[in-house]
């Protein structure tokens, strides 16, 4: 025979109750009629508790009352037959009446003492136990309702009674034979005393009525029937990508029930466990849904943990002082205390110095805590001693749980690595020698981004998510939704990494959608935005969102993003951009951001400052980082350049070049802002920062291929015109080199800690000889690659290519 317990919300509606007795049609009832546990109908207990508060502190309660006979007399007239009803609604009518006889006198008293409580409190689980016993005689040839308080019997603690188990076994075990045949419906929750007077058994006390039957009666197996699918890899209300465990140990699923997995509650394992009996976590709004089964074994997982549970709303309190170190006995002095005032401590770490001791409690224990602790060590407290103990509210508890933890080296590291690369601050942890859990204490306001980076880290069958934060919606923005929309299944199978973009600005507007922007119509949702763009509200508005794994794309070439960069490394957010003003700024401004992003432990990804998405940066680091030794870098990094000189030849004048170069699009408005080397200057800077020379704008040597007419000509106009007087100029750079056999190249180097960028004539031997159209090239001598430099080629402009580099980057931000 099973025993299956129905919680508050499978008991809570006409439709779920209909739905209880469609489960228990489908029960074999082969092996013995099922022993049926039941809680009061959600939300009665809650209005019970309220009325007797209300009747205690003078106010009137007849209103709520009203209430509760109403739901249970809705349900009665809904699924029972019409010559069925009356009995059901006078004994309904009987417990009322006990109840409101019961709260008046509270009413009369002001005094609401323990014992009364759970008297009150027992009329939920004997009303929805009733009332379901009669609907269910409609469908089974035989039922019988249970009052549990006449065979679970317990001390007198009240509101949190213990179990007598030996008579308890005795009752039980008569009861059920005496009924082997009918199927019993019992009330969850509620006990008594050896007097007789009605006790309950504490939260989840109806999970732990269930627990006691089928331990008594060795049931096959015990059923608790919820409205979550099982047990769960963490909170799915913080979480979305939680997902149900098909089977856990009796430890783990202690270890996460105990800190906060409210599916079950520890208790209930206590007599299961003993007796190895399997609990199976069901649905009763998924029929469908397996379970979770918990039981004494489990098959071999190839999960690292088997959850994530926490608490919310906890306080720590921390006692220190050099009259701790050695002093046995202290622990116990301070924790005697605590249990003799039924105070809960959910966790403790002690320094291995013994000079403090930190706990902690639920909020409302904090202070009484607090009072009676500097009541217990009064003298040590005067004699300085000990310092006065400190209380630290608005935290919460994390802990990782899974019986494969043990001895599996890395775990902690994988926990404190998502924790901190997120900014999340640890401020005590925990961990039993049985390594089934790690615990640690954080700041409550990082509960949910905490959750959603540890489950990200853990579980690797789903996916890294990354929140991005996107600025400028130009081409190069545009291009990156597109390919990232393009790619979402590629990114899932291949890189295990999901990508939302959660908030969008250009110059006019801004919108936030912490679930991601759907990338087939972001254009019309950001239009449609009521928000005014400004940049210092949408830095702080991201910081706000609090979300994991995020990163900033910076898409301008503005140097207003480039002053929030450390606000947002110190926020724990990676940087990814295209805009190289921050990085060709003063040397002082690059440092910072790298020992801030180092500091913070995040990311500073900027490969397309040079050469768009060409691999150039990454390459100079990779070989750097691998031990080999730069000793020059040759690079072509304009494609605007690029593209005059590898066209400049034939009967081509250097004017007719240039003028196609700006109707292809390959210049700005006004060409002299390619050609005076400018953005070129910026490329080979930030080269020569990355291979480790401190170098400022001014130390790099630029010549100038224009003459000076055409620098100070005073209009575009009058800057062609100066184009074609200079023309023999031209044409005799070109005449000379093409005599020699050589090409005109304007070409960027570093040799030896010195930068220039200089017009020079290449010959065949040359790398750079055979460039065409707008490529970039660059060239790396290194004591490997003395005798024939690494050469690295391709498009090094364009709105295609640069997004593709920034979507490289945000991906290497997904793999760390």
């Amino acid at each position: 025979m099973k025993v299956l317990k129905f919680g508050g919300t499978s008991v809570g509606s006409v439709k779920s109750i209909s739905t209880v007795i469609d489960i228990l049609k489908q029960e074999d009832m082969s092996q013995g009629a099922p022993v049926v546990v039941l809680s009061a109908m959600s939300g009665v207990t809650n209005l019970l508790v309220q009325m007797a508060e209300q009747a205690a502190a003078g106010r009137e309660f007849t209103q709520h009352l009203a209430e509760l006979e109403t739901k249970h007399y809705g349900v009665v007239k809904e699924l029972l037959d019409v010559q069925n009803q009356n009995p059901v609604l006078t004994r309904l009518k009987i417990y009322f009446n006990q109840l409101e006889d019961l709260l008046q006198g509270v009413l009369t008293l002001r005094e609401l003492t323990p014992k009364t409580r759970d008297l009150i409190l027992s009329y939920g689980e004997r009303c929805s136990s009733m009332m379901i016993s009669r609907i269910a005689m409609q469908h089974f040839p035989a039922c019988l309702f249970v009052d549990a308080t006449e065979v679970v019997k317990t001390d007198s603690s009240y509101g949190q009674a213990k179990v007598n188990m030996d008579l308890t076994s005795l009752l039980v075990n008569d009861l059920y034979r005496n009924n082997s045949d009918k199927i019993l419906f019992v009330t969850g929750f509620i006990s008594s005393n050896e007097a007789g007077n009605i006790t309950t058994l504490g939260r989840g006390g109806s999970d732990y009525t269930a627990a006691i039957f089928g331990a008594v009666l060795n049931a096959s197996a015990i059923e608790i029937w919820t409205d979550v699918n099982g047990m769960m890899t963490a909170d799915p209300r913080m979480v979305k990508k939680a997902f149900s465990l098909p089977e856990l140990t009796y430890t783990e699923a202690m270890e996460l029930s105990y800190f906060g997995a409210k599916v079950i509650y520890p208790p209930t394992m206590i007599p299961a466990f003993l007796k190895k009996i399997p609990i199976v976590i069901k649905n009763t709004f998924d029929t469908s849904f397996e379970g979770t089964v918990i039981r004494h074994d489990c098959g071999a997982s190839n999960l690292a943990i088997k959850g994530i549970s926490s608490v919310n709303k906890i306080s720590i309190l921390n006692l220190q002082g050099s009259g701790m170190v050695g002093k046995a006995g202290f622990s116990g002095r301070l924790f005697s205390l605590l249990a003799r005032e039924q105070i809960n401590v959910i966790l403790i770490t002690q320094s291995s110095s013994e000079h403090s001791i930190t706990f902690a409690v639920q909020p409302d224990d904090a202070e009484r805590a607090k009072q009676l602790m500097e009541q217990e060590f009064e003298l040590e407290l005067l004699a300085k001693k000990l310092e006065y103990p400190v209380i630290e509210e608005d935290l919460a508890v994390l802990a990782i749980v899974g019986e494969n933890m043990k001895q599996t080296p890395g775990i902690s590291g994988k926990l404190f690595h998502a924790l901190g690369r997120n900014g999340v601050n640890v401020r005590a942890i925990a961990q039993g020698s049985s390594e089934y859990n790690i615990s640690v204490i954080i700041s409550g306001g990082d509960l949910a981004k905490a959750l959603n980076a540890v489950h990200d880290s853990f579980f690797a069958q789903l996916n890294k998510t990354l929140h991005a934060f996107c600025l400028g919606t130009g081409n190069i923005g545009k291009t990156l939704f597109k390919q990232l929309n393009d790619h979402v299944e590629f990114l899932e199978a291949n890189n295990g990494i999901s990508v939302k973009i959660a908030g969008i600005a250009n110059t006019r507007k801004m919108a936030f959608d912490a679930d991601g922007f759907d990338l087939n119509n972001w254009e019309a949702k950001l239009e449609a935005s009521h928000e005014v763009a400004d940049l210092g509200d949408f830095i702080t508005k991201m910081k706000a969102m609090n979300l994991p794994n995020c990163v900033f794309i910076d898409n301008t070439a503005s140097p207003k993003p480039i002053e929030f960069y450390e606000q947002i490394f110190k926020s724990n957010i990676s940087v990814v951009t295209c805009n190289k003003i921050g990085n060709s700024g003063p040397y002082s401004r690059y440092k910072m951001f790298r020992d801030t992003a180092r500091r913070h432990g995040v990311d500073f990804f900027y490969e397309t400052n040079v050469g768009a998405g060409l691999p150039i940066i990454r390459t100079l680091k990779d070989l750097m980082s691998s031990g080999d030794r730069l000793q020059k870098i040759e690079a072509i990094l304009s494609g605007t350049i690029s593209y005059i000189f590898n066209n400049f030849n034939g009967d081509a004048t250097f004017h007719d070049v240039v003028q196609t170069a700006q109707e292809l699009g390959y210049t700005e408005p006004d060409p002299r802002d390619d050609l005076r080397g400018t953005d070129f200057m910026r490329k080979i800077l930030i080269l020569a920062r990355d291979a480790g020379y401190q170098m400022e704008a001014e130390d790099v040597q630029i010549d100038s291929i224009l003459p000076k007419a055409c620098l100070e000509a005073a209009t575009v106009a009058d800057f062609y015109a100066a184009l074609k007087s200079e023309n023999a100029y031209f044409e005799d750079l070109k005449n000379t080199a093409a005599s020699q056999g050589k090409v005109l190249r304007y070409i960027g180097m570093l040799d030896n800690g010195k930068a220039s960028i200089s017009l020079e004539m290449v010959d065949k031997e040359h790398p750079f000889y055979t460039m065409s159209g707008s490529d970039n090239i660059i060239a790396f001598t290194t004591d490997r690659y003395k005798v024939r430099p690494m050469v690295v080629k391709g498009p090094g402009a364009g709105a295609e290519v640069t997004a593709a580099g920034v979507f490289a980057d945000l991906i290497n931000v997904g793999a760390n």
